[in-house]
């Protein structure tokens, strides 16, 4: 009897994407204390020791996936700047709009990316793109002598504040429009009154 070994089932040819998929399917699922190398790899049909060979150990994978999720989480503000009015307000509005969209479609990412920072203050390299595209965006709003850094901290409040409290429910069954909550950043950068 000669055994033979079902080769598609291990062969893929992106193991590092589909590992990554997998994990980000586990994190959809079943939320982040639910990822294991072991489940990503069966997830994706390989041995339970080819995650290991890609990624080292679990913190990697996770790092791997928050690369990922930075990526996709920056493609979601870029598109809703582009749809929006070509003026530095539209596009504001856009990447806040981005930003909330993102949270809502992709909760258990958007958790994840906010929880690794907290435990990583270096892991400033994936971070970085998405926030560029605010510090990009916020920089027409920024008055003469003020440090960029309080507009960007003000915007950033706001939209990861509103995104938050939402997911978690404080906000109720029927939470505010965006329009209502995203009008303060009509003020954004003027002195007060």
């Amino acid at each position: 009897m000669e055994l033979t070994k079902d080769k598609s089932r291990h062969h893929h040819g992106n193991l590092h994407a589909a590992l990554v998929e997998a994990g980000i399917e586990i994190l959809r699922s079943s939320g982040l204390d639910a990822l294991s190398l072991r489940k990503c790899a069966a997830l994706a049909g390989v041995s339970h020791a080819a995650p290991a060979h890609h990624f080292g150990n679990l913190e990697g994978l996770k790092w791997a996936i928050a690369e990922e999720a930075f990526a996709r989480f920056s493609e979601f503000m870029r598109t809703h700047a582009a749809a929006a009015d070509d003026t530095a307000h539209g596009r504001l509005l856009g990447i806040c709009r981005g930003y909330l969209a993102f949270a809502r479609a992709e909760p258990a990412l958007y958790e994840m990316i906010f929880c690794l920072q907290r435990k990583d203050p270096e892991s400033k390299r994936d971070a970085s793109t998405s926030y560029s595209i605010l510090r990009d965006t916020c920089a027409p709003f920024v008055p003469p002598g003020t440090d960029p850094v309080i507009i960007e901290t003000q915007v950033w409040s706001l939209v990861h504040g509103f995104a938050l409290l939402e997911l978690h429910g404080r906000l109720g069954d029927t939470p505010p429009p965006d329009d209502a909550i995203l009008a303060l950043l009509r003020h954004i950068g003027q002195e007060p009154a």
